[in-house]
């Protein structure tokens, strides 16, 4: 980005939509190089033995990245979509605050590799992931329509 605003994060937070809404999700830090993110863990993060869903940290990992590789096309007028995401789960977590930290591998001008790692609130290392990008041109049509903020559906 030529000029990252100083209230990024709360550009970020104001635009988050359903599924990061849902999970609880909010951005605490961003900068063009990293991004970085936290949630609560709550019943709604669980599967049925009581630990963190494997797909809550799929799901983060794919919301940091994503928006990210997103805002580093913006002022381009381009938008970047998740092609592939590859999640290792490493401990088992159970209760606290989830935080993720995104950076960029490849900011190329078709496509995008960024990687996260999730940390539990004793700082261990919980999960680790990869997402692959594809940069879309302004204008560019998903599912029939325009890929924009604008047609995110509430």
């Amino acid at each position: 980005m030529d000029a990252f605003p100083e209230n990024m994060i709360d550009l970020i937070n104001d635009r988050l939509g359903g599924y990061n809404n849902a999970m609880g999700l909010r951005f605490v830090e961003a900068a063009p190089d990293r991004y970085v993110a936290e949630l609560t863990v709550d019943d709604r993060h669980r599967q049925p033995y009581g630990l963190v869903h494997g797909g809550v940290y799929a799901g983060m990992i794919e919301s940091i990245c994503s928006t990210g590789a997103a805002l580093s096309v913006w002022n381009e007028g381009k938008s970047a979509v998740g092609l592939e995401n590859t999640t290792s789960f490493l401990r088992a977590v159970r209760s606290g605050t989830l935080r993720c930290t995104a950076r960029p591998l490849v900011r190329g001008s078709r496509s995008h590799v960024w990687e996260a790692e999730i940390k539990d609130d004793r700082d261990r290392l919980v999960a680790t992931g990869r997402v692959r990008l594809i940069v879309l041109d302004a204008g560019a049509v998903a599912d029939g329509e325009k890929v924009s903020l604008e047609n995110a559906v509430e």
